[in-house]
């Protein structure tokens, strides 16, 4: 119970009465009703992106971590997003004079170096292709003489001598 030196009096609430009343924080927020179209969409990307990082930027940061002053370190990697690692990783390449290590590494499978008798072999089949159509419509016009042929009573076996000739 409320004692007698609580500053409320007995028929005071500490919140507003819920016949209709309203509270200033309750007018402040807006009804779901009443809400704005532009809500974020909660769903999170289909693939994260990883940092890549130049060259020219990673020797400005080691520039920057060098001048550095002890126990400035950690603010400036936290204000640039950075790890410690990043740091030691950048420095070895620095170190060892690779400028190739510090440009960002390409990732993922390495393509199949291109056969070089593959357009030849491609040319090739096409043709084999164009060919062959065209060995099935000799078949099927000689195949229309021989009937013809045999409608007429020419014997066939006179023609193929004179190929022979």
């Amino acid at each position: 119970m409320i004692g007698e030196d609580s500053p409320r009096s007995d028929g005071e609430r500490s919140e507003p009465e819920r016949s209709g009343e309203s509270s200033p924080i309750a007018a402040a927020v807006p009804a779901p009703s009443r809400r704005p179209s532009a809500v974020p969409d909660p769903e999170v990307s289909a693939k994260a992106r990883r940092r890549q990082f130049s060259a020219k930027y990673k020797l400005r940061i080691l520039q920057e971590a060098d001048q550095c002053a002890p126990g400035e370190l950690g603010a400036l990697l936290r204000r640039k997003g950075l790890y410690w690692s990043n740091l030691q990783t950048w420095r070895l390449q620095r170190e060892t004079g690779t400028l190739e290590g510090l440009a960002p590494k390409q990732r993922g499978r390495k393509p199949a170096p291109a056969n070089p008798l593959a357009r030849q072999v491609k040319e090739l089949e096409k043709e084999n292709r164009s060919l062959k159509r065209r060995l099935q419509r000799v078949e099927i016009l000689l195949d229309i003489q021989k009937k013809a042929s045999e409608l007429l009573g020419i014997p066939l076996s006179r023609l193929d001598n004179d190929e022979n000739d």
